[in-house]
């Protein structure tokens, strides 16, 4: 008689299958070699004297040196806000079908785009040698049509010294502004480009107009594209500030900086100090982009999560269908 407390295996049920887990030794190696040269780095901040972090924390936090934190983040503000909206514009006179505006768009972006930041605030800091006074007002032309014409013809509104309409923070401005105009224009052009053509001729057909259907629905839909690389772009603008310390603008972070390390014959410290304040104020910007992109990102987002549930469930590309 069989032995029924005996249990044979079922053939058709297959055993259990006992996972192993894929080991990777050469992530412990990576990670050893990041502690050690993490260990040494600090070691060096540490044990080095040449870092003088008292006289850095005595000196890095001076009135002189916050108020030229104020004037870094002024011009990093001033010089975004004119250069987003000038770029606005210019993405659009891109756009047009007009040759003439898209032309000069074109020829803006590539002067701006060709020269560096550095030599257009020095060439606007010593705009005074070209024109000593700025005209405002009045006939064009008019010295040289009334020596034609026999005459004194002067309709000269006002006129403005050029020391003091340029002065060194006002040229700097204009630099960093105008130069980043043609970069966020290039960057506004993208973002409307990757708008759905049928969005702009669904609002014709509502009778849109066409400054009603770029605010209200290319622009708002664009902004997905463009804030990305618009964050970086206010980063680099933030640590570009620090080339108007060459204009010279007296009150700016660097400038600051330097002036106490030349003072005290201690530059190394203060070159070190303008590292940790660019850092502090990058952070703040870092963490300013990252919830407007995911402010402007939320559809997108949704959109993403719906493709990944009907990709589960076998629809969409890649995947099969029900059996």
């Amino acid at each position: 008689m069989a032995d029924l407390t005996k249990q044979t295996p079922d053939p058709a049920r297959p055993e259990a299958i006992k996972a192993v887990p894929v080991r990777h030794p050469g992530r412990w190696v990576a990670v050893a070699v990041i502690a050690v040269l993490t260990a040494m780095f600090v070691n060096m901040l540490v044990t080095n004297k040449q870092f003088q972090w008292s006289f850095l924390v005595d000196n890095a936090f001076r009135p002189n040196i916050i108020r030229g934190v104020w004037t870094t983040i002024a011009l990093t503000v001033l010089a975004m806000l004119i250069g987003v909206l000038s770029g606005v514009v210019l993405a659009v006179m891109r756009l047009s079908d007009n040759p003439v505006l898209s032309g000069v768009a074109w020829l803006y972006t590539w002067f701006f785009r060709a020269v560096p930041r550095l030599v257009l605030a020095i060439l606007f800091g010593n705009m005074g040698i070209l024109y000593a006074k700025y005209h405002v007002g009045g006939v064009p032309f008019a010295g040289p049509l009334g020596d034609l014409m026999g005459v004194d013809i002067d309709g000269t509104l006002f006129t403005l010294d050029a020391r003091t309409l340029l002065t060194g923070f006002m040229a700097g401005l204009l630099a960093l502004a105008l130069s980043e105009a043609a970069y966020m224009a290039e960057i506004v052009r993208a973002g409307i480009l990757s708008v759905d053509p049928g969005q702009e001729e669904a609002a014709g057909a509502l009778g849109m107009s066409r400054f009603q259907t770029m605010r209200r629905i290319i622009l708002p839909q664009a902004m997905r594209v463009i804030v990305p690389p618009t964050g970086n772009e206010t980063i680099a603008m933030l640590k570009d500030t620090s080339l108007v310390a060459y204009v010279p603008v007296s009150n700016e972070l660097f400038f600051q900086l330097q002036a106490v390390g030349s003072r005290t014959f201690n530059v190394f410290p203060m070159l070190v100090a303008a590292c940790i304040w660019y850092l502090i104020l990058t952070s703040f910007l870092l963490v300013g982009q990252f919830f407007i992109e995911r402010h402007f990102s939320r559809g997108a987002e949704v959109t993403r999560e719906k493709r990944a549930g009907l990709r589960l469930l076998g629809f969409g590309g890649g995947g099969g269908g029900a059996a």
